[in-house]
């Protein structure tokens, strides 16, 4: 691992990405991109060379929220005394090296001020103790603040020793997003993931020993038509062994700046469709067994928003929403893929509005769908998200 840190403090800096659960979030940076940036299914962090942020500079980016947040606070106390309903900043003369801070204190004060998330795409990977410094002046800045949570990798997890863990999780860390993808070793491999299976599974389960919070991504589709079936039942052993709190679902796209675009358009890879990817999901979430996980299908990707729920309770809704999309006549299977695409639909349920389906019925007509070219419009579209 390289450690190429900027020496000189160039002001507040934020990531260009977080979970989708942490929209609410307070975004601090603790590293810049990927260490690892070799996964050929992922966009992001692409030709960005990973660093370490400086520890000193982490905290004077939490002790320059802290300070636009103490005067925001100030400003709403004050205008609450005066019966306004929003807080004036007009006064604040925030000079420009200083204005994403703020920004960032602003909208974390407006979103409630519940969750951190610390940034790039592996924070673990730094010093434990630094890391549990970052967390402990969090904590002393930010003492209301209910959840702190932070990507990290299985190999970098596994590697990190319990004692180490349970320190980090008792200075206020309190939930890991972990991509696990697949527990396949074979669509791990395909994939460039750079872990095995085993390696996944010890991490999860190191870090539900210490004591975390645990999502794991899984991504429907990964192992292409080929795989499909052992990328199911592999990923479903590998999560009853770990038992996460959050199952996540993140379906495959494939747009033109990852690795396995080349291996799709030269033919050596092949897409599921959206009809082979809810064969996938349902022999995926029959094979759950033993667990408690809540599975989640929060990403505009996903076919079915509907597909999430505690298991083992609301397993049998769960396939019963996939089974019925998959017993469905081609033509409204047709319908619910054009609709979901373009956001006439999000969950199957909403099959059943009239108003909906006219809708989505006129969108196939002016793209001119049929069965022979939904699927590759469906890809076009799809690539709106990535």
């Amino acid at each position: 691992m390289k450690n190429n840190t900027y020496s000189e403090y160039k002001g507040f800096e934020q990531g260009p990405i977080r979970p989708p659960s942490e929209a609410n979030s307070l975004l601090i940076r603790v590293t810049r991109n990927c260490p690892w940036n070799r996964c050929a299914f992922c966009p992001v962090y692409k030709r960005s060379r990973f660093s370490l942020r400086p520890v000193e500079h982490v905290i004077k980016d939490i002790d320059a929220v802290h300070k636009h947040l103490t005067t925001l606070q100030n400003l709403a106390d004050d205008g609450r005394r005066k019966g306004l309903v929003e807080i004036d900043t007009g006064r604040l003369n925030i000079v420009p090296d200083e204005r994403q801070a703020f920004y960032a204190a602003y909208q974390w004060l407006a979103c409630g001020m519940k969750s951190i998330f610390l940034q790039d795409a592996n924070s673990l990977i730094i010093k434990p103790s630094d890391l549990i410094i970052i967390l402990d002046h969090l904590k002393k800045c930010f003492p209301r603040t209910e959840r702190i949570t932070s990507y990290a990798r299985s190999h970098t997890v596994a590697r990190i020793t319990d004692s180490d863990l349970f320190a980090i999780r008792a200075a206020g860390l309190n939930r890991i997003h972990i991509g696990l993808e697949s527990g396949s070793d074979k669509v791990l491999e395909l994939v460039k993931k750079g872990v095995s299976k085993e390696t996944q599974v010890k991490a999860g389960q190191k870090a539900k020993k210490a004591g975390f919070e645990l999502s794991e991504y899984v991504m429907p589709g990964l192992g292409g038509a080929g795989l499909s079936r052992e990328h199911a039942i592999e990923t479903a052993d590998a999560l009853n062994r770990i038992n996460p709190d959050f199952i996540r679902l993140r379906t495959l796209a494939i747009p033109k700046n990852i690795g396995l675009y080349d291996e799709y358009i030269a033919g050596r890879f092949e897409k599921c469709t959206d009809l082979m990817m809810a064969r996938e999901i349902l022999l995926f979430i029959e094979n759950l067994n033993g667990i408690t996980s809540t599975i989640k299908s929060d990403h505009i990707l996903n076919l079915f928003e509907d597909v999430e729920g505690e298991l083992p309770r609301d397993k049998e809704k769960i396939t019963g929403v996939l089974s019925s999309f998959l017993d469905m006549p081609q033509e409204e299977q047709i319908k619910y893929q054009i609709g979901r695409r373009l956001g006439i639909f999000s969950r199957l349920a909403d099959m059943k509005d009239p108003k909906r389906i006219e809708n989505a019925e006129n969108m196939c007509i002016r793209f001119g769908i049929t069965p022979g070219n939904v699927d590759k419009i469906v890809d076009e579209l799809m690539q709106r998200f990535v």
